[in-house]
């Protein structure tokens, strides 16, 4: 399958910041591709170098063959970017919005129309309204519009979903799958976990570094420590008390339940049950568990961080 990102080496620093560190990186034609991660992973900064508007300081990154310095003009024309901030002309109609960003490229409206129509449906009713009066899932909708009517042959979609509603979000993804079927390579970043599975791969981010690749289902096996979800009436005592033991390597909340880490590899959910019954819980129920994106990425990060530093 072709590669149509490539990422060698590429490091950014900002004064004191470090960025970027050492990202290496490939996407295959027709991926949708994620970024996983939290706010200052350094997600956006990498978005922004592959699109031609920040320049690395060392490495070296290719899109579509192109390399994103010195073919940054016609890379441009290729490409289609939506940033995490709304950066659409607020005073301008929907319409208006629109047609605009397609005069920049060359091109109409009507010349892309069918591939667009799935989500400018959903904007029609409104294409006389400001665009700074729409809702935030609207806006969304109309940035991704903006960004796709030149027909881009590459997406990226930097946090896109941040900050909308849960209906939002999901209608959101369900867009990129239609896309991503009609053969459009799709990278995208965000910070939740939950639509780390709806990726093809995905890229686990933190401080400048990729912690992992690997599909979803992959990345879980990263995890090698047995896994509890712990439930008892006194929630924070129980809490305290799983971190206090000596044989505790995590725990956190997660839902209702708090996921506990032993650092023993064969202990059972019986003993821990058995454990916790003699220091007072009455009330606990103790399961073995598979892990999941989150667990895997909270893993990933404490080990990171048990690394002694150079």
């Amino acid at each position: 399958m072709n590669e149509v990102v490539r990422v060698a080496g590429i490091g950014k620093r900002f004064g004191a910041l470090q960025a970027l560190q050492d990202m290496t990186l490939c996407v295959r034609q027709g991926e949708l591709f994620g970024f996983i991660g939290a706010d200052g992973a350094g997600k956006t900064t990498l978005f922004r170098v592959l699109v031609t508007l920040l320049l690395a300081d060392e490495g070296k990154a290719e899109v579509l063959g192109l390399d994103v310095v010195g073919s940054y003009r016609e890379l441009r024309r290729r490409i289609g970017y939506m940033p995490g901030k709304f950066s659409l002309y607020p005073d301008l109609s929907v319409e208006e919005n629109l047609r605009f960003f397609a005069s920049v490229f060359g091109t109409t409206v009507e010349k892309n129309y069918e591939l667009i129509c799935d989500i400018y449906s959903q904007l029609e009713p409104f294409k006389k309204r400001r665009a700074g009066k729409l809702s935030g899932g609207m806006k969304q909708k109309l940035a991704l519009c903006c960004a796709l009517v030149h027909r881009p042959e590459v997406l990226f979609l930097d946090e896109p979903t941040t900050g909308v509603d849960a209906v939002s979000r999901k209608e959101f993804w369900q867009m990129l799958a239609r896309l991503r079927e009609q053969g459009m390579t799709i990278l995208v970043s965000t910070p939740y976990m939950d639509e780390a599975v709806l990726c093809d791969r995905v890229a686990f981010m933190q401080e400048g570094k990729i912690l992992a690749i690997d599909t979803p289902m992959g990345i879980t096996t990263l995890f090698r420590k047995p896994l509890f979800a712990i439930r008892a009436r006194e929630t924070w005592r129980l809490l305290c008390a799983l971190r206090a033991s000596p044989h505790a390597s995590s725990v956190y909340a997660f839902g209702s339940a708090l996921h506990y880490t032993d650092n023993r590899p064969s202990v059972s959910a019986d003993e821990l049950l058995a454990a916790l019954q003699a220091e007072g819980f009455a009330e606990v129920s103790v399961l073995a568990i598979q892990p999941g994106i989150e667990d895997t990425f909270i893993a990933l990060m404490e080990e990171k961080q048990d690394v002694p530093h150079e």
